[in-house]
């Protein structure tokens, strides 16, 4: 079982894999978030295509983390151990990408270490074309003052707005679609009250998790499932580098 990043290197996420399948064992990879009330509601909608054709997304990441958090662990802010505020703080934000909208044709992004003694990025923006031709942006930074400030995700489609805000895509703020169904009386008992950036997704991500273990469930998140997201977390930092649209797939 590996929390996110899955690795910081796609070569070594694949790897990974491989070697998982080579042994016969499951690889669990933690996506908690996938199982916030309030995404398995948005989830629901994207799949019965309540939204019709998907036309824009919009995804903001707004956090604090200060010089003390960086200081708190050596591993912290490095390329090789931890990645910067995209793969680490935003990574169940990237999930969303290919988890509620779909496959990825291209990306293109732009990093910044404003502040911060770290060697990773404290800021970005990603622009994304989905296959579908959806297009979408991304937005996080973990220099917000004085405290987290905001987790969400806008989605924009011909029939109907949705969007889930809060700190932590804790609170659906508009849910207005073309053609009403009965679980839409839910939405105000979906939506919780946090203080912390984590959800409450962890206990039924662990259920999971022991029911693999015990042979009664396929794993929910596996690491093709962590693949998906870190490729476009790598096509990001490669587009970054590069000042250049990076494509998908990458190379396998």
């Amino acid at each position: 079982m590996t929390e996110k990043p899955m690795a910081t290197r796609w070569r070594d996420g694949l790897r990974m894999v491989r070697a998982c399948d080579e042994a016969g064992v499951h690889l669990l990879v933690v996506k908690q978030n996938r199982r916030n009330t309030t995404l398995q509601l948005l989830r629901r909608a994207v799949e019965e295509k309540r939204l019709g054709k998907i036309y824009m997304v919009s995804i903001n990441v707004f956090w604090t983390r200060p010089q003390e958090y960086c200081d708190s662990a050596k591993w912290r802010g490095t390329w090789e151990l931890d990645g910067g505020a995209f793969m680490n703080q935003a990574s169940h934000y990237v999930d969303l990408i290919d988890w509620l909208i779909g496959p990825v044709d291209c990306v293109h992004a732009m990093t910044a270490t404003l502040a911060r003694d770290i060697q990773v990025e404290a800021s970005g923006v990603l622009n994304i074309r989905w296959r579908s031709g959806t297009l979408g942006s991304m937005s996080v930074t973990m220099l917000a003052y004085p405290k987290n400030l905001e987790g969400s995700i806008t989605i924009f489609g011909e029939k109907g707005p949705v969007r889930v805000g809060g700190v932590a895509v804790n609170d659906i703020h508009v849910w207005d679609f073309a053609d009403p169904r009965d679980y839409d009386a839910r939405i105000k008992e979906a939506n919780y009250e946090t203080t912390s950036v984590y959800g409450f997704g962890h206990p039924l991500y662990c259920k999971n998790a022991v029911d693999v273990l015990r042979g009664e469930a396929e794993p929910e998140t596996d690491g093709r499932e962590g693949l998906r997201s870190l490729e476009v977390l790598i096509a990001a930092y490669l587009s970054a580098r590069d000042g250049r649209t990076v494509s998908l797939p990458l190379e396998y």
